[in-house]
């Protein structure tokens, strides 16, 4: 018997793969609608389908939820049984259906229409219930399904091609930001990927501040009791001016031999890299890496000859570990 299997996965992959041409070849001006009036929505987009249909219902909406679009799935069979108090004429109702003429539909699409409820359909019949009473309608192709052409198979693939593509296009509509996304992801391994500078630098009391008028003996006690391998610059006004690092210690007790008495400001280097608070750790670590510099200043947007923050290279690691 034979037992290799690759020939029906590739079968099944290709039959998606044609319905996903398919499907993107026929996208028109009903999918632009669609999201103008999702993004106009001043409360929840909320998602239907029935059977696999449903289970593509609930993944559009987490995601929808994931990237600013408020949303909720309920399942079709209980709207027959109370589900629909959940609707308002404020939201928005995606109906999810090949057919579009299912028995569990039709209570749905009578209730969205004497409720003056919002509806989008996405479905693959024209002569359908779903396709006729729907505001805006989201046409999936009729495609080949797997399994003796009835296991929903790529007309799902259509459906969940569909949401996704919804839920990134509201992103760029709303500007919906990497920031805005860490708000929402705020554990595991996806939230260490979106830490920021702002996350990680050390900040107050902890930043090795050294005004430019200062002896460099007085710089040097700083410089080892912060144990940073670095010291921020500063003038009066504490605006930064420079840095001071082991480094630049070492190459200058080889040029210098008495140094104690002189001023930190003609030593020190200026000018120094710096980050603005809210960029990703991910972007320090490769600046740090093309620089070939162990620290950098982190300053606020707008402001940046002010330093709020400093993050060395160890504790970066650390965190993105």
């Amino acid at each position: 018997m034979n037992t290799n299997y690759i020939k029906t996965a590739k079968e099944v992959i290709n039959l998606e793969i044609k319905a996903l041409e398919s499907l993107k070849k026929g996208l028109n001006g009903s999918f632009n609608n669609a999201v103008k009036a999702i993004s106009k929505c001043k409360s929840k987009v909320i998602i239907c389908g029935v059977g696999k249909s449903g289970i593509i219902a609930s993944k559009i909406s987490a995601t929808l939820s994931s990237v600013g679009t408020p949303s909720f799935s309920i399942s079709a069979n209980d709207c027959s049984h109370g589900d629909l108090g959940r609707i308002t004429y404020k939201d928005i109702l995606i109906l999810i259906s090949n057919s579009g003429d299912t028995e569990e539909l039709k209570n749905i699409i009578r209730f969205a229409k004497s409720n003056r409820i919002y509806l989008i359909g996405i479905v693959s019949n024209k002569k359908s219930n779903l396709y006729k009473y729907s505001n805006i309608k989201l046409l999936i192709p009729e495609v080949i399904e797997s399994g003796y052409g009835i296991v929903p198979t790529s007309s799902t693939t259509c459906q969940l091609a569909l949401g996704d593509s919804l839920a990134i296009a509201l992103m760029w509509k709303k500007k919906f930001g990497k920031l805005d996304f860490k708000k929402f992801h705020p554990g595991g391994s996806l939230s260490k990927r979106l830490k920021t500078a702002s996350d990680i630098m050390l900040t107050k009391n902890k930043i090795p501040f050294v005004n430019e008028n200062e002896s460099m003996k007085n710089a040097l006690k700083t410089l080892n009791n912060k144990k940073l391998g670095f010291i921020v610059i500063v003038n009066k006004n504490h605006i930064n001016t420079g840095i001071f690092t082991d480094g630049d210690l070492k190459r200058l007790m080889q040029k210098k031999k008495d140094i104690q008495k002189l001023k930190i400001k003609y030593f020190m280097t200026k000018n120094p890299y710096k980050v603005e608070e809210n960029i990703l750790a991910s972007e320090v670590l490769l600046l740090m890496n093309k620089k070939k510099i162990t620290s950098v200043c982190v300053y606020r947007k707008n402001n940046k000859k002010k330093i709020v923050g400093v993050i060395h290279i160890h504790s970066l690691i650390n965190t993105l570990k």
